[in-house]
């Protein structure tokens, strides 16, 4: 057995439509200074009032590749569709009671016809649940047209566990924005930086350091690194960090205090399905609010919304950390070496 250290940070303080509460968050992460750093930010943004969470969307997509006898034939295919929406859904209901169909967009690359469909997956992340629906789609689709030949029930245009901008433009997953606004005097004590000073410091490093670096629809510090020990302490598929950490910090002065956001449109998580049986991810759902029984789309939102919270208060900590030379490596030295 693979044991990961895991210990608790917060309480975080989360206001949302979802819910409102202080939250515990487990991490499980092999970088110990990852936990002292999310709790300074958590510190930090209750005594700020909060961090306000909104979920903008929410899917589960999977794209389908087949192949037609000339592009002409392919766009038929695609403009027939629409009117045929009712048997789709028809089709997909005989499989699952809660995968429901969103919408689809398409690509044609010569005679190679990519459909990427969209579902609702209620309180799961959704990837077999989105890949059987595309699956009966793509049967029916053969057996309406005969001309088609199937290629793939994945064609890349997901896109799965992978860099893309598509997921960023049309949505994988939830897609959450958190955001607080700090007190000037919160923010100078506690995060010994001024607003500005991290307001410019998230300009040149998040925004143009990615640019030149040619990331891609991302610009932030370290996304990943809160949400993988967020999702090893709670079941979740560890590679979907990936499409995940795709996201933008925003932070700018209002009124002298300091407005900090970080939106994250690819979180890819869930509340029931593989892993959430074991023991120690029960445990960790259950400290945390997310097993509300007989609810598992609360759940799944509740997780998708903490995850943000934790997102921000790690961004938010290891900026400021930044903006004082030397701060960032001797917290470090200072925590490995005690551990």
């Amino acid at each position: 057995m693979t044991v990961i250290p895991t210990k608790t940070v917060g309480p975080i303080k989360i206001v949302s439509s979802e819910f409102v509460g202080e939250i515990n968050a487990p991490l499980a992460t092999f970088e110990s200074p990852l936990w002292f750093s999310v709790n300074r930010g958590a510190r930090v943004t209750k005594k700020a009032l909060g961090i306000k969470a909104v979920i903008v969307q929410d899917c589960m997509t999977r794209s389908i590749l087949l192949e037609a006898e000339d592009a002409t034939y392919a766009l038929q295919v695609v403009n027939n569709l629409d009117s045929h929406r009712g048997e789709l859904e028809k089709a997909i209901a005989k499989k699952s009671n809660f995968t429901k169909l969103q919408n689809w967009h398409m690509q044609i690359v010569g005679n190679l016809l990519y459909l990427r469909f969209s579902f609702t997956t209620g309180g799961a992340a959704g990837h077999n649940m989105a890949t059987l629906a595309a699956e009966v789609i793509e049967q029916w689709l053969l057996g309406k047209y005969p001309k088609l030949k199937y290629v793939s029930v994945s064609g890349n245009y997901c896109v799965d566990k992978k860099n893309s901008a598509v997921n960023g433009i049309l949505g994988r997953g939830k897609y959450v924005v958190a955001e607080v606004l700090i007190p000037r005097d919160i923010c100078e004590k506690e995060l010994r930086a001024t607003p500005e000073a991290i307001v410019a410091l998230n300009i040149k490093k998040n925004l143009i350091g990615s640019i030149i670096s040619g990331g891609v629809r991302t610009a932030n510090a370290h996304f990943a690194n809160m949400l993988l020990a967020f999702y090893l302490a709670l079941g979740q598929d560890a590679a979907n960090i990936v499409e995940g950490s795709q996201g933008f910090t925003y932070a700018e002065v209002r009124q002298k205090d300091l407005y900090f956001s970080v939106t994250l449109p690819n979180i890819i998580i869930g509340a029931v399905g593989s892993a959430k049986d074991l023991d120690f991810v029960k445990s960790n759902l259950a400290a945390i609010g997310c097993l509300k029984k007989g609810d598992a789309n609360f759940n799944a939102k509740c997780l998708a919304i903490t995850a943000a919270a934790v997102v921000l208060c790690g961004e938010l900590s290891l900026l400021a950390a930044q903006t004082n030379p030397g701060e960032l490596m001797h917290a470090h030295v200072a925590i490995e070496r005690k551990k």
